[in-house]
Formats: structure tokens, C-alpha cells, sequence
């Protein structure tokens, strides 16, 4: 039975391709390319003349398939690369991969640079457990909830960001996540890599400070463990200051609504809780 190889390739410095990752793109019968322009330079440096055909996230269902049972076929060894790092891993391939192992070809990894571990060591910070992220949502409602879900589901989260999106995404986290220590990486392994750590506040002023900021692909590591994160209100809780308000545009101050509703049958801690929060944000909208 063939063998598919996973193989990972350097994201940036071409040193860190691997002696038996190079043997490997020799010595199969093709290697499946995210972007054949790309791997095709990879190929002239090393002296590979192995077959490209592509394999990207476009057309990876079906050709996946297809070239599982070509490579059954012609009992054809192959590997399987992307533009830079490691395979299925925030990058496509792992269509082909489930292609393959649905049809009892055996798959194996040929391990080497990956973006996200290079970061994280690179961080300073104790990484015993960790969650990637890959690339967040662009929207900024669904970017917010999902900034807002870490502290709960993390201590350390690690996040793909595009130069031309970071500063925007530097400044939910300042928003949403002020308390954060963030770790930022970009060109890792190349001429110019850059790792700027220490509070949010801290790194994002550095980054608007640095004129090259919008070149080279970034990954952040953030430390959320001492992050504040706002409990959600239940329905029940926002009908109660909903209550109050309506008490208070009917003529009664806060404390005569807080007795009204009290009176009423509500539980005289929720209708305290409630008129706290009404008052607060009174005062922050410098009504009250």
C-alpha cells in the first residue's frame, strides 16, 4: 500500500527544510502543492524534479480523492506540502489527508517549522497549555465574542493575524482584553523577524511606531489568565432593570422603584442588583 507524506516546509530561513524532508520530496512519485509557483522555487533551490500537481483548499475535496486513488493506482508514494510551515495546520490539506486514510493509505508526518510553535517559544511565557486560534473573524461583533470567550477557554491563546489587519486587531484586544500580556511575532525565521513582547498597550504603541509594520505575517501569543471578562446578564436580570427604568420614566426615583418592585414580589437582592447597574450606567451616560 503507498504512503502519503506530510511534510513541512520552512516558513522562511530555507535552512530549516529538514534532511529527511528533502529525501522525502525526492523520492515520491509527486508532491501535492498548495501553490505549485511557490513549491516549484522550494524544488529549483534543493535540486528536487519530483512531479507538482496542485492541491488547494479550492479544489481539495475532489481532487483530494482523486489523487488517493491514483496514487492506489499506480502504487505511488506522494507528499504533501503547503506555501510555508506544516499542513493542515491553519493552511489546507487535510481533505486529502482524510482521502487517503478513508482508503487505507497509510499517512505519516515529516515534522519541521510551524509558525505557531516558533512564536510560542520564543513568547517568554509558560506554555504547559495552550489554544490555537488560527485567523480570528474579521466582523468586529463576532471578533469581540470571540476575544471575550478566552479567558474561559484558555490561559494561553495563540492567533494567525494579516499585516495589513494586526493594528486593528491589536486595538480590539486593548479594548476587550486590556489586562492581557501579549507576545507579537512577525518574518519568523527570516532577515527581518521581529518579536515585540509586554502589555498590550505596550507592544500596540511600538507597532504604530514602526513604519514596516504592515509587511511579513504575524502571530500573536496572548496570555489571558488575568483577564476580567464581564458576566453576561440573563434575560431575567435585564427585564428587572428594564422594570426599573420604566418605574423611573413614570415619575418615581430609583429608591421609590426599588421599593415598588420589592413590593411588588421581586426578590429584594436581584432588585438591588439591578438598580446598581441602572445607576451606574446613568451616571456614565451623565443623566442621573
Amino acid at each position: 500500500m503507498p504512503r502519503l507524506y506530510v511534510v513541512a516546509t520552512p516558513i522562511g530561513n530555507l535552512q530549516d527544510l529538514s534532511p529527511r524532508a528533502l529525501e522525502t520530496l525526492r523520492n515520491v512519485s509527486f508532491i501535492a502543492a498548495e501553490d505549485t509557483r511557490v513549491t516549484m522555487k522550494l524544488c529549483q533551490v534543493f535540486d528536487i524534479h519530483t512531479p507538482l500537481v496542485s492541491c488547494h483548499m479550492h479544489n481539495e475535496e475532489s481532487k483530494g480523492a482523486e489523487l488517493a486513488e491514483r496514487m492506489i493506482r499506480d502504487q505511488a508514494d506522494a507528499a504533501l506540502v503547503t506555501d510555508a510551515g506544516t499542513p493542515c495546520v491553519s493552511d489546507p490539506g487535510h481533505l486529502f489527508v482524510r482521502a487517503c486514510t478513508q482508503r487505507g493509505i497509510e499517512v505519516l508526518p515529516v515534522p519541521g517549522p510551524v509558525a505557531c510553535a516558533a512564536a510560542l517559544s520564543v513568547s517568554g511565557m509558560e506554555c504547559r497549555e495552550w489554544k490555537f486560534y488560527g485567523f480570528l473573524p474579521r466582523e468586529k461583533k463576532e471578533l469581540r465574542d470571540a476575544l471575550l470567550r478566552m479567558p474561559a477557554e484558555t490561559g494561553i491563546a495563540l492567533v494567525h493575524e494579516s499585516p495589513y489587519r494586526v493594528l486593528a486587531l491589536m486595538e480590539q484586544i486593548l479594548e476587550v482584553l486590556p489586562e492581557s500580556l501579549v507576545s507579537v511575532s512577525c518574518d519568523l525565521t527570516k532577515l527581518h523577524e521581529l518579536t515585540l513582547r509586554g502589555t498590550v498597550q505596550e507592544v500596540l504603541e511600538q507597532m504604530r511606531n514602526n513604519p514596516k509594520t504592515e509587511k511579513g505575517e504575524y502571530c500573536l501569543v496572548l496570555d489571558v489568565r488575568a483577564c476580567r471578562v464581564p458576566e453576561e446578564k440573563t434575560e431575567q436580570e435585564l427585564s428587572v432593570e428594564l422594570l426599573l427604568l420604566q418605574c423611573i420614566m413614570d415619575g418615581k426615583t430609583l429608591r421609590e422603584a426599588q421599593e415598588y418592585l420589592t413590593e411588588s414580589g421581586l426578590r429584594k437582592n436581584q432588585v438591588k442588583s439591578a438598580a446598581l447597574n441602572v445607576k451606574k450606567r446613568l451616571l456614565e451616560d451623565e443623566v442621573w
